[in-house]
């Protein structure tokens, strides 16, 4: 096998040891229910300018049972769930609708804390995503009419000219119309883990289990 060459830069990255710092969360510290205490940390993390703090990884099982990835952006939390929107007919929409099971996980490094999620996804009402997609900038509407998301295409001039097609056919529309094929899941949570880095890899790891329609137990995990 090869060697790859010696990069003094990289091997110094790779070998970095962070302190994570004297940040603590205490089974004192946490509300009664994991979407009032992820929604507290949410905005502690807007306050504190984490870098888009919405931005969540999303992962998913392929209807061929491999795992996929990506970052998508929340929209909405309440005590459903967390909400977010996408193409059905996309890698992810077309897992999800063949397995609804998922894992999440919000990495806001420099806070040095994460917050995992795991559940189910299901779609959201039409009527959510109409309101949604209602509130979207139409360049991000019309977007959505001109990308077959997740599909191969032959370049970028070719999906340029498919937004200016979508662009001339809703010239002279008041509102561009919600696709059929776009919407919105909701991930009901059955667990939902608070991290909090600390000194010497000592973190704080505390995890809500749903037990019943409302009720939660929390529990300590070991860094």
């Amino acid at each position: 096998m090869t060697e790859s060459p010696h990069d003094p830069t990289l091997d110094a990255a790779l070998r970095t040891h962070t302190d994570y710092g004297v940040e603590k969360l205490d089974e004192s510290d946490l509300a009664g229910d994991p979407f009032t205490q992820f929604t507290a940390w949410l905005a502690e993390a807007a306050e504190r300018k984490a870098y888009e703090p919405n931005a969540m990884v999303l992962g998913t099982i392929d209807p061929d049972g491999a795992p996929s990835i990506r970052t998508v952006l929340l929209r909405g939390v309440d005590e459903r769930g967390f909400a977010f929107y996408t193409d059905y007919t996309s890698r992810k929409g077309r897992a999800l609708l063949a397995n609804p099971a998922v894992a999440v996980v919000f990495p806001w490094y420099t806070l040095h804390r994460q917050v995992k999620i795991f559940g189910h996804a299901h779609p959201v009402e039409a009527t959510d995503s109409d309101d949604y997609f209602a509130h979207r900038p139409r360049g991000a509407q019309v977007a959505a009419w001109s990308s077959d998301q997740s599909t191969p295409i032959a370049s970028r001039e070719a999906l340029e000219q498919k937004v200016h097609d979508a662009e001339e056919r809703f010239a002279d529309a008041p509102e561009v119309p919600r696709p059929e094929r776009w919407g919105g899941f909701r991930i009901v949570p059955s667990r939902v883990e608070f991290w909090q880095g600390r000194t010497s890899r000592l973190h704080d790891r505390l995890v809500f289990h749903r037990e019943g329609e409302s009720n939660w137990r929390v529990e300590r995990l070991q860094p």
